[in-house]
């Protein structure tokens, strides 16, 4: 039986609710978090109608299995996610299977530490205004897409309203301290190459990658979500090309229809085509099943 697209999971959950984000919305479990990972789908700092179906899923599942792959390297937050341990806390476990998380609480690090293995997307437009990418100077001469001879790190501040802000690793020194900064740089950059090569096995290129991190006891652990079609860019290795804009595995449907279409980008916009949310639902669900080879 398929599963409704899941636009919320306020109606489904019997514990209060702590934040509601774009995609995930937290719940208070006492000790631990309780994550839920809708269907809703943003582009262009919206989020759209309808849901994406699957999408939650996907995005939960896939994060989990890199939790674990990862676990050997770097602590995380998962405790578990089997919505059957969450007895009363939850209304509908069928609704609810595949799409939970139930985490240990973390002192945020408000730093989102982006890593890029290839010129692309924002740092490429850096690049062409600049020559830099966050304050660092490039080798002239760089074309689009083109891998760099080792991944840079280029982190940038949190800012829970609007956009983040790309800053220099001197400016992150600054606002964590440096010893921490350089932790987080240095984890980033072993997290990157180890998903680099993971997918490279199959077939595909990671060309670049956000990670989250937080604190408990002084430790550097693993928050959020990591590897997914929302916090990294995958490509097909058949499409690579350099000087191409690269058809992500992703939302690019989406946000190709958005771009084509005559929406301000100011005002909300109209519900999606069923096509354009049936592309969608299938390259979240043929990503899951290229890096974990199991099916939902």
């Amino acid at each position: 039986m398929t599963l409704p697209a899941l636009s919320t999971a306020t109606h489904l959950v019997n514990v209060p609710l702590l934040y509601k984000g774009k995609v995930r919305e937290l719940y208070d479990l006492g000790e631990h978090v309780l994550i839920v990972v809708t269907d809703r789908i943003s582009a262009f700092d919206y989020v759209l109608e309808p849901p994406v179906p699957a999408k939650g899923t996907v995005l939960n599942k896939l994060s989990a299995f890199w939790f674990e792959q990862t676990a050997q390297l770097i602590s995380n937050h998962v405790v578990h996610t089997d919505v059957n341990l969450l007895g009363d806390a939850v209304k509908d476990k069928e609704l609810l299977d595949g799409r939970i998380m139930v985490c240990r609480r973390a002192e945020r690090i408000d730093i989102e530490c982006v890593v890029r293995g290839y010129i692309t997307g924002g740092g490429w437009r850096q690049y062409q205004s600049s020559g830099e990418v966050n304050g660092m100077k490039l080798p002239e001469g760089l074309r689009k897409n083109e891998a760099f001879p080792e991944p840079i790190f280029t982190p940038a501040a949190k800012n829970d309203v609007g956009h983040d802000e790309d800053i220099p690793l001197s400016r992150m020194k600054e606002l964590v301290g440096g010893e921490l900064a350089l932790q987080l740089r240095d984890k980033s950059l072993m997290l990157y190459k180890f998903a680099r090569d993971y997918c490279s096995k199959h077939g595909i290129i990671l060309a670049d990658c956000k990670f989250e991190f937080g604190l408990i006891d002084g430790e550097i652990i693993l928050i959020d979500e990591i590897f997914t079609p929302d916090s990294s860019r995958f490509w097909d290795e058949k499409n690579y090309a350099l000087d191409i804009e690269i058809d992500s595995m992703d939302k690019e449907p989406v946000r190709t229809y958005l771009a084509s279409s005559d929406w301000d980008k100011n005002s909300e916009p109209d519900p999606l085509p069923q096509a354009v949310v049936e592309e969608t639902t299938r390259r979240y669900t043929d990503i899951y099943s290229r890096i974990t080879g199991a099916s939902l």
